[in-house]
């Protein structure tokens, strides 16, 4: 049920390449471009070879199991026009990703464009925050786009939306591992100072 222009086994071999790097999800616009026709797509929900996860995202049903499913689903969830994911995981979400706090937040937090339009139907559409975030302070991780650590860190402190011990906490520890450094700080042009000499107090200088 394949696409003329490609073979039976073309066709499966370029889809498993899109989702190799995905965790094994992919959108209706991405089985096209490998070669799927969009009328058999239903065809393959049906056999059980694709799950259909949400409303034009779906999963190779044998692909092996990922660390984080949930991450992938909703960065593709956030996808514009172009089939093009917008979000990009922070606040808690990235603080949690980088294992810097025992905070373990019960929905996930991403930041979109100030243009995003998704219709929002669930409960457990992720947190969304609409700001613009440089692309120096974004990095990826299990697949998708998330913000830095420091960015993460100045984020929270922003919004005061964990708890000053976690922060200490988050803060001591990103430096002591090296995901933070003073040059890195000192450096940075689009920090409040004020947020800076924060951070400064919080890692106990």
């Amino acid at each position: 049920m394949t696409n003329n222009r490609h073979s039976h086994k073309e066709t499966f071999e370029h889809l498993y390449e899109i989702v190799e790097g995905q965790g094994g999800y992919f959108t209706t616009k991405q089985a096209e471009a490998a070669g799927f026709s969009q009328k058999n797509h239903g065809y393959h929900v049906r056999t059980g070879n694709w799950l259909r996860e949400r409303r034009g995202i779906y999963c190779l049903a044998r692909f092996p199991a990922t660390e984080r499913p949930d991450l992938m689903l909703w960065w593709l969830w956030s996808r514009n026009r172009s089939d093009k994911p917008q979000g990009v995981y922070s606040h808690e979400t990235a603080l949690s990703l980088y294992d810097l706090s025992d905070i373990s937040p019960a929905r996930l937090h991403m930041t979109v464009p100030r243009s995003f339009q998704r219709r929002r139907t669930l409960s457990k559409i992720p947190v969304l925050r609409r700001a613009s975030i440089h692309k120096d302070d974004i990095e990826t991780r299990f697949g998708v786009k998330v913000t830095r650590p420091l960015k993460t860190i100045v984020d929270l402190l922003t919004t005061r939306t964990v708890q000053m011990d976690h922060m200490q906490q988050a803060v001591k520890e990103a430096f002591q591992r090296g995901l933070i450094t003073r040059a890195e700080l000192a450096r940075a042009k689009r920090i409040p100072a004020a947020i800076k000499k924060e951070i400064a107090q919080l890692r106990g200088d």
